[in-house]
C-alpha cells in the first residue's frame, strides 16, 4: 500500500477540519481529499471546490459507502463523534477522530473495541503529543524513570470564555490562526449544552487528560467534581479528584478564562510523583523537568515557545500509519478512551453531588 495515495474521506468540515486538518492533508502528494460530508449545500460545495474532493454529501452514511476510501477523519460536533466513527470503523476504515473522541464511556469503549477488532488505526488527534519534548516525557515515564506513579497533578487553562458564554470566536486568540477562515465554529457546538455534551471538559480537559493517560498508562477508577458555568450554559471551571486503579490518586483541574492577550496562551501542567521521583511538565513555560530520590536530575533546555501548541504532527501520523510507513501512533484511541470515561464520570459526580465510579 506504501505505493499508493490515501484515499480519504472527512465527517464533518467546519472550521477546524478546513483551516487545520484539510490544507495539512493537501499539501501531501500520498493523499487525496477523495469525498467529503457536511450540513448545508452551499458551505458543502464550497469545500468541495476549494479542496478539490471528488465527492460531496450531506449524509455520513453515503460517504463511509463511497468506493475506494482507505481512511476518514471526523471533525464533526462533539456529540456526532460516536456515530460519524462507528460508521467508519464498521465499513473497515482507519479513523482519526477529533477530540473529545465521544462524550459517553460507553461509546469509548465501543469504538476502541471496533478498532481492535478489525485491525484499524483510531488516532485522536493531541497536538501536544508530537512535540519532542513531550515525546521524550513518555520515553521516561515507559523507562521507570519515576518508579510506580502514586501521584499525579493535571491542570489546564485557556482563553476561550467568550466562546463557551456566547459562542463568540476571534481566531488568532483561541488558535492563533489568522482570522481570514474559510468558517467560524458553530456557537452551538460549544456553548449549547445538548449539542456540546458539556463545556470545558469535553472543549479542553480532554486534551491534557488525554495526555496525562498516554504518558502514565493509568486507569480512572473513580471520581468527585465539582464544576461551575458564571455566566454560561456550560462549564467554565473543573475540579477533579481521581482515584485510579492500583491505587494511585490525582487533581485535575481546568479553567476556560485566560485573558485573551496576544497570542494564545494555553496552560497545560502535569507534576507527576513516582515512587522514585517526580516528572515536571510544562506547556506555557516549556519546561521538562526530572527529579529522583537518588539525586539524578534531568532538565531540558527548551526555546520558550517549544510548547505553543500545533496540529500538524497528527494528520501526518494518520497517513503515515494508514500507509505502513510506521506502526507508533502518537495520540492512540485508548488514551482518548480513558479520558472520555473520566469526564463521563466527572459530569456525572458534578450534577450528583457525589463519587461517582468510571
Amino acid at each position: 500500500m506504501a505505493s499508493k495515495k490515501v484515499h480519504l474521506g472527512f465527517l464533518g468540515a467546519g472550521w477546524w477540519a478546513t483551516a487545520n486538518h484539510m490544507p495539512i492533508l493537501t499539501a501531501r502528494d500520498d493523499v487525496e481529499l477523495t469525498a467529503v460530508c457536511r450540513l448545508g449545500r452551499k458551505e458543502l460545495e464550497q469545500v468541495k471546490e476549494k479542496f478539490g474532493f471528488r465527492f460531496a454529501t450531506e449524509d455520513a452514511a453515503e460517504l463511509v459507502n463511497y468506493p475506494d476510501l482507505d481512511a476518514v477523519v471526523v471533525s464533526s460536533p462533539h456529540t456526532l463523534h460516536f456515530e460519524h466513527a462507528r460508521l467508519a470503523l464498521e465499513r473497515g476504515l482507519h479513523v482519526m477522530c477529533e477530540k473529545p473522541m465521544c462524550t459517553r464511556a460507553d461509546h469509548a469503549r465501543e469504538l476502541v473495541r471496533l478498532a481492535n477488532e478489525k485491525r484499524l488505526h483510531l488516532l485522536v488527534p493531541y497536538g501536544w503529543h508530537y512535540k519532542p519534548f513531550i515525546q521524550e516525557a513518555k520515553k521516561w515515564l515507559d523507562d521507570g524513570a519515576i518508579g510506580t506513579v502514586q501521584y499525579a497533578l493535571c491542570h489546564m487553562a485557556s482563553p476561550i470564555r467568550d466562546l463557551l458564554q456566547h459562542g463568540h470566536f476571534q481566531a488568532d486568540k483561541v488558535s492563533g490562526q489568522a482570522s481570514d477562515l474559510m468558517f467560524s465554529p458553530d456557537p452551538k457546538t460549544w456553548c449549547d449544552p445538548q449539542i456540546a455534551g458539556g463545556g470545558y471538559g469535553h472543549a479542553q480537559l480532554s486534551h491534557s487528560t488525554g495526555m496525562l493517560f498516554w504518558l502514565t498508562g493509568l486507569i480512572p477508577e473513580s471520581v468527585f467534581a465539582m464544576m461551575s458555568a458564571p455566566g454560561a450554559k456550560v462549564d467554565l471551571y473543573d475540579a477533579l479528584a481521581v482515584r485510579f486503579e492500583g491505587g494511585a490518586i490525582g487533581t485535575i483541574s481546568g479553567a476556560g478564562t485566560v485573558p485573551p492577550l496576544g497570542a494564545a496562551q494555553y496552560q497545560v501542567d502535569l507534576r507527576i510523583f513516582g515512587t522514585e521521583g517526580l516528572l515536571m511538565l510544562d506547556c506555557e513555560r516549556a519546561r521538562l523537568e526530572l527529579k529522583r530520590h537518588d539525586g539524578r536530575q534531568e532538565q531540558w533546555e527548551l526555546a520558550a515557545d517549544a510548547g505553543n501548541y500545533s496540529c500538524d504532527g497528527p494528520p501526518h501520523n494518520f497517513v503515515d500509519l494508514v500507509l505502513g510507513m510506521t506502526n507508533v501512533n502518537w495520540s492512540p484511541g485508548e488514551a482518548a478512551m480513558r479520558s472520555v470515561c473520566l469526564l463521563d464520570a466527572a459530569y456525572r459526580s458534578a450534577q450528583s453531588g457525589k463519587l461517582e465510579m468510571v
